[in-house]
């Protein structure tokens, strides 16, 4: 038997609530383990200065009660919630949802839990009011996935008091004190045309993504100073929506130009489109035309043929922003700007292969 709190008793192994009718607090822990409130609350943060008998002795209690710590108790221990705002953008899209997968799996990991907001189309009013939801839910720091260059000049507006991350680089010089983490899509896009110009095209024809998108623009940017670099002919892009039926009429349109012998689509979605449009209209892939694109989902090793791709490691994306969000929270006030760029990966699959005409590059 353990004395109980009331100075009756709680049978061994049964919690407060079963034998009282209500749940154990954490008075109830620091009287049956004869110690102070705020000594409970050192065990709960792991405070160096308790000393080993009392954890001992605290933790029995917690045990014999059947005592769960609350998120609040918690906060009033730490002065932390232990909860952590994101607000995504299109979050329906792989690489969103990845981020967002890795998100919570590494917030899990290190004791926060995740409240999200997903907005599918947001104003900027929209976003500066899910800032400050957030905001009064107490969020130790907020994680934007901006991939659009006006959301990153909304969060700008916020004048957010806590640690704040944003993942795509949607935000402009103006916000000195923002942590950025994006993949790197100036590389990833020149990785992609210099493959089809070592192929033997003579140039490569750009579907792009949405005007505004962060990633499109640089991809878009990376694309054409590339080509121009290596004194190929740059024609106008064309600009999708992310999806594959815009790459698909995007992709009717470059089916039927002769001369067209190399595409570099800005995502995946699009650039299965385009197979599409091909398939369609009698050129083979890539016999006839290659075809590259951008962020290596699931499916993409599956398509016939298999598609060429720049791999975008959005995990990583995802877990480096949450532990770049750890370290402002836990570091000082006014913590500098700082970006991480995720390296990408050039995926060569079977979508992408010679010119017309054109011998095989020799293998290295």
């Amino acid at each position: 038997m353990t004395a109980s709190a009331a100075g009756g008793a709680v049978p061994k192994g049964r919690s407060r609530r079963n034998f009282a009718g209500s749940r154990p607090v954490m008075d109830d822990v620091a009287r049956l383990a004869g110690v102070s409130k705020q000594t409970v609350s050192r065990v709960l943060n792991d405070h160096p200065s308790v000393r080993a008998e009392t954890r001992a002795a605290v933790l029995e209690a917690m045990s014999s009660l059947g005592y769960r710590p609350s998120r609040s108790a918690r906060s009033l221990a730490s002065g932390r919630t232990r909860m952590l705002g994101v607000i995504s953008f299109d979050a329906a899209r792989y690489g969103p949802a990845a981020i967002l997968t890795a998100i919570n799996t590494a917030a899990q990991e290190a004791g926060y839990l995740v409240s999200s907001i997903a907005l599918d189309t947001a104003d900027h009013d929209t976003v500066v009011e899910a800032v400050n939801r957030l905001s009064a839910e107490g969020a130790d720091g907020v994680i934007a996935i901006a991939p659009q260059l006006w959301v990153g000049r909304a969060l700008a507006d916020t004048r957010l008091d806590t640690p704040l991350v944003v993942l795509e680089n949607g935000l402009d010089d103006s916000a000195a004190l923002a942590a950025l983490v994006t993949g790197d899509s100036r590389i990833g896009a020149r990785k992609a045309t210099e493959h089809l110009l070592t192929l033997g095209h003579r140039t490569v024809r750009h579907l792009a993504g949405p005007t505004g998108w962060t990633s499109a623009n640089q991809r878009l940017t990376s694309w054409r100073s590339t080509l121009e670099a290596a004194g190929a002919e740059v024609h106008e892009p064309l600009v999708g929506d992310w999806s594959a039926d815009s790459g698909y009429e995007l992709g009717r349109r470059l089916a039927r130009n002769p001369e067209v012998s190399a595409v570099f689509a800005s995502n995946d979605q699009m650039a299965l489109g385009v197979l599409h449009a091909l398939h369609e209209a009698g050129r083979s892939v890539p016999g006839d035309v290659s075809v590259v694109g951008y962020d290596d989902i699931p499916e993409a090793a599956h398509l016939l043929p298999p598609l060429t791709t720049v791999r975008t490691d959005f995990a990583e994306i995802g877990t480096r922003s949450l532990r770049l969000l750890l370290d402002r929270i836990d570091g000082p006030a006014e913590a500098p700007r700082a970006e991480s760029l995720v390296p990408v990966e050039l995926v060569v699959r079977g979508s992408s292969g010679p010119a017309p005409g054109c011998t095989p590059p020799a293998a290295h």
